[in-house]
């Protein structure tokens, strides 16, 4: 093999990425042991998905390789030695590899996160860059990754070193034999590249999904290739908005499903709600918006570790709704779904761009209430100062406003700090005799983690003892509140963002989407109730108006659950759509790649053939919608002036 000394040296450069990558797999493998059963989930099975993992790994490899393998096999068959060009191919090799080991590791915490393959959503925070890489090394864990991507990057420049210094006798071939051999050698990386022998189109993202197992199946996938085709998607002018239907048609299906019969205003979606009677009174509303606050995290949801014993105790002396879902995985969804009342749609960002909307703030604003945003960290990420000055909010509290010594990660202070914090404002504000509409967004409950020391958690495992720190504050919340004037006359709501992905039967975590929604005021709310209809985050706004029994305009997406029925809801996963019923659960992939399982019986059976006829209804109902809020977007649709009916 010394006659084809560039075919030896890429066959070993092939060989030496390949490992590495494994070894990033094999963590990331590990760090996620627990979601898999290894009394039911074969050997075989986990190994397929190693083996599929390869061909991902071949389809990176291949196209970081082809342009060294072309001028190294070149320069081989005319017999041009350049120690300038053999430098220069090295380090391209050295350097891209280096580049997307670097994505490897990265790939293993944003995967903890987000039971996700690393995308080009997760550079949506990159305006707020400094604030992520802070949180980013504030937090241990991330840093354990950095020992074996430093110890692999070190190693893989010593072994490619070595494999480019190899020296080798020089033998005579042939040279059509060595142009034979190089553009067979070149066909092979090609079909690396492609991934596939038989069919039409090259290897997807798709072509990972070979089992039931959703962990497994996204353990195929190099992250660099998932980065890589999302990144190219999202340049599609096609995939840059939603397209999926005529926009018409979308409007003429929702309006049937909000029963609007007539358009009386300047939007498709608005239509005066007037409730039997109207109510005179004006409670104070607090929305507390909760980091990550899973339902199943609460021991009503099934969980064993007694996490939330007050936020379990106050859903049995409140309104409860326990199927409810985010609108998608980022806390940006999740406030923008809660306070507007407008789905996901895929990566776009809906509080980048500065619109007015008919939310919460806004209606509450015409009857008279100021609006108050706390956080405890930068009013910049995400935009939310600017957009909810935009959306009537008059005061946002942020990281800058808390005392310096307060603030003890680049999330800021303490959730219960906050909380603490806000006592007396809440007090001025009830003070000016005028209502008041407050949104907390919570923190702690998302790396880097902190637990001030004067709490004393039951749990050992750190990401158990800050969920019971994140309701123990909740609790300190409401015990400090109700010594105040304004309490008895205060409606409390809570809500999370998102979940957490606990558990992942299908590929889009369910856990990660079902919080908690619960109404809570002792002296306004009479009876205690659950609902086990299906919902959304984004049915808050229009729900909580109905117990406000005022008339408004609802300009939204999201229907009073008290009174009006949804039959499925749509979550957003970035790259894919989840609609759900009482019962099933449709997975809309980016490539259109459709499963419908039973998830209420964790039934990881696809049964797309079976009924043809409900995933039609629920892909129909999911796209129609978000169809009609990119039509309201592009249009200016989304606002209208008075948010008051003239005839209420």
């Amino acid at each position: 093999m010394n006659r084809f000394k560039s075919i030896v040296l890429l066959i070993k450069t092939y060989a030496l990425v390949l490992g590495i990558f494994f070894v990033f797999r094999f963590i990331l493998f590990l760090t996620e042991t627990d979601r898999i059963d290894f009394a039911e989930v074969s050997i075989l099975t986990i190994a397929s998905a190693f083996l599929m993992g390869i061909r991902f790994d071949i389809v990176i490899s291949g196209y970081i390789l082809l342009l060294p393998a072309f001028l190294l096999l070149v320069m081989e068959i005319i017999n041009i030695k350049s120690a300038l060009l053999h430098k220069a191919v090295f380090y391209w090799i050295f350097s891209l590899f280096t580049f997307s080991f670097i994505i490897c590791a990265a790939d293993i915490p944003y995967f903890n996160q987000f039971f996700s393959r690393f995308s080009v959503g997760a550079f949506a925070w990159m305006e707020n860059a400094g604030f992520v890489f802070k949180m980013i090394f504030q937090e241990p864990k991330y840093f354990l990754i950095l020992i074996p991507l430093l110890v692999l990057v070190f190693a893989f420049y010593l072994i490619l070193k070595m494999i480019f210094n190899q020296k080798t006798v020089p033998r005579k071939t042939n040279v059509i034999a060595r142009i034979l051999l190089s553009v067979l050698f070149l066909g092979i990386i090609f079909l690396g590249i492609r991934g596939r022998i038989q069919k039409k189109s090259p290897i997807r993202i798709g072509t990972a999904y070979f089992s039931n197992h959703p962990f497994l199946n996204q353990l195929g996938l190099n992250p660099v290739f998932t980065f890589m085709r999302t990144y190219l998607d999202s340049r599609k002018e096609e995939n840059k908005i939603v397209h999926f239907m005529e926009d018409q048609k979308a409007i003429e299906y929702v309006q049937r499903e909000l029963q609007i019969n007539k358009q009386n205003y300047d939007s498709p979606v608005a239509r005066d709600i007037i409730p039997d009677s109207i109510s005179e009174s004006r409670p104070n509303i607090i929305v507390i918006i909760m980091e990550a606050m899973s339902a199943a995290k609460m021991s009503r949801h099934g969980n064993q570790y007694n996490l939330t014993p007050f936020l379990d105790s106050l859903s049995h002396k409140s309104i409860y709704f326990e199927n409810i879902y985010s609108a998608g995985i980022h806390t940006h969804n999740g406030v923008f779904g809660t306070l507007f009342s407008f789905p996901a749609l895929f990566r776009q960002h809906p509080m980048k761009v500065i619109k007015q909307f008919n939310g919460l703030s806004t209606i509450l604003h015409h009857y008279g209430y100021s609006a108050t945003y706390f956080t405890t960290h930068d009013p910049q990420f995400d935009n939310v100062e600017g957009f909810f000055h935009a959306n009537d909010f008059e005061t946002i509290i942020s990281q800058s406003d808390y005392p310096a010594k307060a603030v003890k990660t680049t999330l800021g202070v303490p959730d219960d700090y906050m909380f603490e914090f806000s006592i007396p404002l809440l007090n001025l504000m009830h003070a000016k005799k005028k209502p008041f509409f407050v949104t907390f967004m919570t923190a702690s409950d998302h790396g880097p983690y902190y637990i001030p020391e004067y709490f004393k958690p039951e749990n050992s495992y750190i990401k158990h003892q800050i969920v019971e720190y994140a309701d123990w504050s909740l609790q300190k919340f409401i015990s400090l509140a109700s010594k105040e004037e304004w309490f008895s006359n205060t409606i409390f709501v809570f809500v999370a963002d998102h979940g957490d992905p606990i558990t992942a039967p299908y590929d889009i975590s369910l856990d990660y989407h079902h919080t908690p929604l619960i109404f809570y005021a002792p002296e306004i709310i009479r009876v205690q109730r659950t609902y086990s209809c299906i919902g959304g985050q984004i049915d808050l706004f229009p729900t909580l108006m109905g117990l406000l029994r005022f008339p408004y305009i609802n300009n939204t997406l999201g229907i009073d659950l008290r009174k009006e029925h949804r039959p499925y809801i749509f979550i957003n996963d970035d790259d894919k759509i989840g609609v759900l019923d009482e019962n099933f659960l449709l997975i809309i992939r980016d490539d259109e790649n459709m499963s419908l399982h039973k998830y209420r019986d964790l039934d990881n059976i696809n049964y797309v053939k079976e009924y043809p006829e409900k995933r039609e209804e629920m892909e129909l109902y999911a796209k129609s919608n978000m169809q009609v809020f990119q039509y309201m977007l592009l249009n200016n649709k989304q606002f209208i002036e008075s948010g008051i009916p003239l005839n209420k």
